[in-house]
């Protein structure tokens, strides 16, 4: 019980004069001793590291897991050592209620048919998310973990155990010191006019007593020095192994980027097999979800308005057996609203019949029909009606 009271004692007195020479270093009372260039780039290099790896680490696992209630739960079962429980992931349950869904509706029906392919290419990617998940957290959150509350956590503790060895040493070197200016006071040779021989006695053994505390502080100091040159000696060492971990966390980081392109690729091709079998099973049931319907735009269901246009100033492009036959102006009708009033800026020649020479500063009707190329209008002056460009138009409201 004794010993456990002195080492008390006497960690509290360490503890009170590192906290002295620490608040004097503050103030600007006390002098510090500096650790040299390179271990000061290496402990700024040290702290920039932990910083930015701790960064990635936390947005990372945001990437991976946006859930901050799941992300919670998955660190209790890692501190308690416990495996995590398999969490079905969005897409695997989008595709679960989708076939559900079709159950209800009739696996039959054109609807619940589809439905049934969709859900099933959602759980493909919906696993294709989970192997992705599971070789990131392997080969990139997994490392930077360990460096966090492994490597990082070793140089810390070794860094503020040199913090102590310093702060001891600059105590020590105090102590010496304040020792030799008593040594130095107490060995002034005395006035034997207006001293007294007994006084002259006691100024000698101040002295001795003084000798022997320089001497005492000049051992303390060189313990000291030796224990904070060997502590600064291994902190160093454990601040270079940052360049390995910079290696690793490379090596880290192609495999996160690998794993990130093999599911985006998955995703793809999951996503273009989704596409074929929707045409080939919807091209019957939506013949002609994409024509445009001669009876509300005024104009024959073949021929489009794209057909005969061209860009102002170039000649028309030749047409090819695949494109629609050319427009034809004179069944072109207005719409019931939509049509708009426009001031000519430029002269414009008619190119051919289907369109409309423009002279400048009149104003004419213009009005768009649906599919039509976004660079011209259908333009009308009087009883004269063809196609004139969008840009050679002043639109007014």
């Amino acid at each position: 019980m004794d010993f456990n009271v002195k080492k008390l004692a006497s960690d509290a007195g360490v503890f009170f004069t590192r906290a002295v020479q620490f608040t004097e270093e503050k103030l600007g009372q006390a002098e510090k001793t500096e650790l040299d260039a390179h271990l000061e780039n290496l402990i700024a290099r040290g702290d920039c590291t932990k910083n930015w790896t701790e960064k990635i680490f936390r947005q990372t696992e945001v990437l991976l897991q946006p859930n901050p209630s799941a992300r919670i739960e998955e660190f209790f079962y890692e501190k308690l050592d416990r495996k995590i429980p398999t969490r079905t992931t969005n897409g695997e349950l989008l595709g679960q209620y989708m076939q559900d869904a079709a159950k209800d509706f009739g696996p039959g029906t054109p609807y619940g048919s589809t439905l049934i392919t969709v859900g099933e290419y959602q759980k493909k990617l919906g696993g294709a998310e989970r192997e992705f998940l599971q070789a990131s957290a392997v080969s990139f959150l997994t490392p930077l973990r360990n460096f966090l509350e492994g490597d990082w956590r070793t140089i810390s503790k070794e860094r503020r155990l040199l913090e102590n060895r310093r702060l001891d040493l600059d105590v020590c070197k105090a102590r010496l010191k304040k020792a030799k200016l008593a040594e130095a006071k107490a060995a002034a040779a005395p006035d034997f006019q207006e001293t007294r021989p007994r006084n002259y006695i006691l100024s000698a053994s101040a002295s001795a007593l003084w000798s022997e505390e320089v001497d005492k502080a000049e051992q303390e100091l060189r313990v000291a020095q030796t224990e904070f040159d060997r502590q600064a000696e291994v902190t160093r060492l454990l601040l270079e192994g940052i360049s390995s971990t910079h290696v690793n966390h490379l090596r880290c980081l192609h495999e996160f980027v690998e794993a990130q392109a093999a599911y985006y690729a998955q995703c793809h091709k999951h996503m273009q097999e989704l596409q074929k079998e929707l045409s080939s099973a919807n091209g019957d049931a939506f013949p002609n979800a994409f024509a445009v319907n001669a009876s509300t735009s005024g104009i024959s269901a073949g021929p489009s308005p794209l057909s005969g246009g061209s860009i102002p100033g170039h000649p028309a492009a030749s047409s090819s057996p695949l494109e629609p036959a050319p427009l034809k102006i004179e069944e072109v009708k207005p719409p019931a609203t939509g049509t708009r009033k426009a001031k000519v800026l430029y002269d414009y020649d008619a190119a051919d019949t289907s369109e409309l020479s423009l002279l400048a500063d009149e104003l004419i009707t213009v009005y768009t029909v649906p599919g039509m190329d976004p660079d011209w209008l259908i333009g009308e002056r009087g009883n004269q009606k063809g196609k004139v460009p969008v840009t050679y138009l002043e639109l007014l409201s």
